[in-house]
């Protein structure tokens, strides 16, 4: 059904984002709008709310609801997690993967389980909230199995004696354990991502340009740390390389001579290696902060 012409905000000249209400990805998406620059206020139950600094309004929608909405017109941009988007195959563009949401998509078996690879799914009956993904998987791996629809607590399927295995989403494990489930394969990693329109509008293509700007710069900041530091003023060339930050480090005189303060960004990913270098180098008075921003 194409919900655009009926929904109250058609005609609006808004920019709509679409979140979700509730679950695993709202506070992430909530925290995302915030550190991009929007202005707003959340109500318990409400469905949407409009920014007060940018002409934007907040929808908060079911998660499988979102997709639909933006392929529709009734919203421009998205946050869904790729496991919605690989379901519901909507035609919407993905944006921008945004580093939060993580969890993967999986099949799992009880503990004392006779299943022991996945083509020992053949003629089983399989559980989940996912059949299309679901179908899929089994169709490439050219496994016949039944696909048992559940739209919540999948896990307890099998001790309910609905099915032989699940197939849903895990982030820690717990609720496996709890349910003395395993882990038998990952169909998919996933994680929150911005969606906009196939077609967007072209009167919003420009504050579109602009948010998808500062969600990047977001996500970029999280892969560095900015530190500074004393070092020899000898050890600069060796210092440029452990720490080159975007295209080089910032580097000023101390008032003690043959000395000098530098400043870099340094990937998250590599840190305690650099700064245990930077400390053979010489280096010291080592302050580190988080960086919020990062527009390259």
């Amino acid at each position: 059904m194409d919900i655009a012409s009926s929904s109250p905000f058609n005609g609006s000249g808004s920019l709509r984002i679409a979140i979700q209400k509730s679950g695993r990805l709202s506070e992430g998406s909530l925290a995302l709008l915030r550190q991009i620059g929007l202005e707003f206020e959340t109500y318990r139950d409400r469905l949407f709310t409009r920014c007060r600094n940018m002409p934007v309004d907040i929808l908060f929608l079911r998660d499988d609801d979102i997709p639909e909405y933006v392929r529709d017109g009734v919203a421009d941009l998205g946050i869904v997690g790729s496991n919605v988007l690989d379901e519901s195959s909507s035609p919407v563009n993905r944006l921008q993967l945004l580093d939060f949401g993580y969890c993967s998509l999986s099949i799992a078996i009880p503990d004392q389980s006779p299943i022991t690879t996945v083509q020992d799914l053949e003629g089983r009956r399989i559980a989940t909230s996912y059949p299309a993904t679901l179908a899929r998987f089994l169709k490439d791996q050219g496994i016949s199995a039944e696909s048992v629809l559940l739209k919540g607590s999948v896990e307890i399927a099998p001790a309910l004696k609905i099915a032989d295995a699940v197939c849903d989403l895990v982030s820690t494990g717990s609720t496996l354990r709890t349910n003395r489930l395993k882990i038998l394969t990952t169909l998919a990693k996933c994680q929150a991502v911005l969606i906009g329109r196939g077609e967007p509008d072209p009167k919003k293509e420009d504050l579109v340009r602009k948010l998808l700007l500062r969600a990047r710069s977001v996500q970029e900041a999280r892969r560095y740390k900015y530190i500074m530091f004393n070092a020899p003023e000898s050890a600069l060339e060796s210092i440029k390389k452990l720490a080159p930050g975007s295209r080089s480090p910032t580097v000023m005189p101390l008032a003690e001579p043959g000395f000098i303060a530098v400043h870099s960004m340094v990937l998250e990913e590599a840190f305690w290696d650099v700064v245990e270098q930077i400390r053979a180098c010489g280096g010291s008075s080592i302050l580190v902060t988080p960086v919020e921003k990062f527009v390259r």
